[in-house]
């Protein structure tokens, strides 16, 4: 889908779902998004990355290459992703994936080191998450700690 593009976005080679909102001051290329979605203000997504329908990614986060993000999920404002666990690595073959499964929330501030984040699991505000945090678990804190599991899914 072409995009209506004005000097207050950059939006290059996207696929862009019906019903998405793409905010002012974002910078897009060569990247996915599934319909009814929503990207704010002073995001960067860049180049491979694929997130579903019906997620929200607030503004002022930051999605590197190598992230997958799922359907409904809520990314909070000034999430950052990192793909290069030993900067400056210029060897992309060494850079690592980041996956957030559907139904997952990761809370504003919060730091995501190459991980899977659970299927409708929540990560705190302000974490840095250094680990796979399994489906359903609550995890907050630096480095993220699962303090509980929802209704419905089992401990770790």
């Amino acid at each position: 889908m072409s995009y209506p593009v004005n000097e207050k976005q950059v939006i290059r080679d996207c696929k862009i779902g019906e019903g998405t909102k793409i905010w002012n001051f974002v910078n897009m290329y060569e990247c996915e998004i599934g319909k009814d979605s929503m990207v704010g203000t002073f995001v960067e997504i860049q180049a491979g990355v694929k997130i579903g329908d019906r997620t929200r990614i607030q503004s002022h986060t930051f999605i590197c290459e190598l992230v997958t993000i799922g359907s409904d999920v809520f990314v909070g404002h000034g999430v950052m992703f990192i793909n290069d666990t030993m900067p400056p690595q210029p060897e992309r073959e060494k850079w690592k994936t980041t996956t957030i499964e559907d139904g997952a929330s990761v809370g504003s501030n919060t730091t995501l080191l190459p991980v899977v984040i659970g299927k409708d699991s929540v990560v705190g505000a302000g974490s840095v998450v250094t680990k796979d945090v399994p489906a359903g678990a609550v995890v907050a804190g630096n480095p993220a700690r699962i303090m509980r599991f929802k209704d419905g899914y089992g401990s770790e």
